[in-house]
């Protein structure tokens, strides 16, 4: 196996590699950009007129999405699996990976979109270099471009496996890849209704990639992701690389539950408080009126039917957001 294929091993190590570009038998080369991020270029002969982003570890415990990554270079490294699409790995916080922490000082995925400009740290770097990566990678004209950033969550969910799709005022949201999603095992898909500050949004947004962000199971340690079955995404990546895309435009998304944000819910104070039992899994279910959260004598009550609570987290800081309120999407079928 060349070398470059350790992407994931050199970053926990934090070590540079001697060759910075490396060719397969087959024509593939992989080029080093830096830590915790490697370029894979096709065969010319090959080349699909995709380029694909994959990343993970932008929270550094969210240990499976980047154990699958770090099987696609090895098989790509080996030469067993033979790209046609230009792909970019990045492994995204790479201090955080090897302590193992879900981040050193703040969560790099709220500093996107021109927020890290307005912050100083390690993690408001790290989006400035995620964002030049980015930019550099989907600065081809006249090619599609993919984005899939995958995490895993904090806490259980009633739906373990499912995406957030951003949004732009100008773009509609695309049928023909929710019904990729549900190929690839999301059992849901969250349409976001305003602009975001994530990475996947950055790259929706600002370069214009369809992307997504994928929830896959819970946070665990590496080695310890035995019962998170991420076969079917890895067999969607897999035929990306390679050029066969799963699903075909107008197939049903019959299985995929479509939901749409009704509100946030914004931490503004230290007293702030979340009505939730601290192990509450997202898609929990809210009855109208109850009352969710309060924060300065104000009440936050649901109103909404059907209504669940997904990224309930009452840590953050002042001024972003504790937890969403999402209801079913009621416009799912004109998609």
């Amino acid at each position: 196996m060349l070398s470059l294929g350790k992407l994931l091993e050199l970053t926990l190590a934090d070590r540079e590699p001697t060759q910075k570009t490396q060719m397969t038998v087959s024509g593939t080369c992989l080029r080093w950009l830096g830590p915790g991020a490697l370029e894979v270029r096709p065969a010319a002969d090959l080349d699909s007129g995709l380029d694909l982003l994959l990343s993970a570890g932008i929270h550094g415990n969210e240990t499976a999405p980047m154990e699958l990554l770090d099987e696609l270079i090895h098989a790509i490294a080996r030469d067993q699996l033979k790209p046609c699409a230009r792909v970019l790995f990045l492994f995204g916080n790479p201090e955080a990976i090897r302590r193992g922490e879900r981040y050193l000082e703040q969560d790099i995925n709220r500093l996107f979109n021109g927020r890290h400009e307005r912050s100083i740290g390690f993690e408001a770097l790290r989006a400035c270099e995620l964002e030049r990566l980015a930019a550099g990678f989907f600065n081809k004209e006249g090619r599609r471009r993919l984005h899939y950033d995958l995490h895993t969550a904090i806490r259980g969910s009633r739906i373990e496996q499912f995406a957030l799709y951003p949004w732009h005022e100008n773009r509609k949201h695309s049928r023909d890849e929710l019904v990729t999603l549900r190929e690839a095992g999301m059992q849901a898909v969250l349409l976001q209704r305003k602009r975001g500050i994530t990475f996947s949004a950055y790259t929706y947004e600002t370069l214009g990639a369809e992307a997504f962000t994928l929830e896959l199971g819970k946070a665990r340690p590496f080695g310890q992701n035995a019962s998170v079955n991420l076969s079917r995404l890895d067999a969607c990546l897999r035929g990306l690389i390679e050029g066969r895309k799963p699903g075909s435009e107008g197939e049903s998304l019959e299985g995929l539950a479509l939901f749409t944000v009704s509100r946030e819910v914004i931490k503004h104070s230290d007293g702030f408080s979340l009505n939730l039992p601290a192990d509450v899994e997202n898609f929990s279910e809210l009855p109208e009126g109850y009352v969710l959260a309060e924060d300065q004598g104000a009440r936050f009550v649901i109103e909404e039917q059907g209504a669940r609570i997904i990224f309930p987290n009452p840590k953050v800081q002042n001024g972003l957001r504790a937890g969403l309120v999402i209801v079913p999407c009621a416009d799912a079928p004109s998609l």
